[in-house]
């Protein structure tokens, strides 16, 4: 499958390896600009920029996709699908209606509870006795779009944020990679939307 991966930090890492591994056809991938860190306060390539570019991934990176330009850059890709996890970017409708088969996020949580940002330490905070990954079809609002695939962790008194936060990336990278390598095989098995 010909797609973009859009993602930013560790947590979509897992991901882009997954889908280099599967054979799927990356041909670009959206990450984050470099921001400032260490010492010096040099700007500092994003985990997921890094690895691309350690791939040989076109890799772009830029700080908004409102503009006409941008979204007319992505749509010339002609791609089967994109693919999203913690990409820090609210996507345009353009953005979304672009790919053949559209976009699909990795979301940390199991939708409906805790869309939006940092869905991994707002389960551990509210003392959840599960969190897990929803696979989803993305809309235009904030973490609503039809779900594919779910998949739960247990969150123990041994759980830390390090440990689930790794076990998560590494089911949703799973999940994303089940889903693309047959997707007319997996409708929404979910009714509920996540609105």
């Amino acid at each position: 499958m010909r797609l973009a991966f859009m993602g930013t930090p560790v947590f979509a890492v897992h991901a882009l390896a997954a889908l280099i591994a599967a054979g799927h056809e990356i041909v670009a991938v959206y990450a984050q600009p470099a921001r400032p860190a260490g010492r010096g306060q040099k700007p500092q390539p994003s985990p997921v920029e890094s690895l691309a570019r350690e791939h040989g991934l076109p890799v772009f990176t830029p700080v908004s996709l409102k503009s006409a330009e941008e979204q007319a850059a992505f749509a010339a890709l002609n791609l089967d699908a994109a693919v999203v996890a913690a990409y820090g970017l609210i996507l345009p409708r353009a953005i979304l209606d672009a790919p053949k088969r559209g976009c699909f996020n990795i979301h940390g949580s199991l939708l409906p509870r805790w869309r939006g940002a940092a869905p991994i330490q707002r389960a551990i905070l509210a003392g959840d006795s599960e969190t897990g990954i929803t696979i989803m079809q993305m809309e235009a609002g904030l973490d609503t779009g039809p779900m594919l695939l779910k998949d739960a962790l247990p969150i123990t008194a041994a759980t830390t944020g390090g440990s689930l936060h790794d076990d998560l990336a590494a089911m949703g990278a799973r999940l994303m990679v089940q889903y693309l390598n047959n997707p007319d095989a997996i409708r929404p098995r979910f009714s509920q939307r996540t609105a």
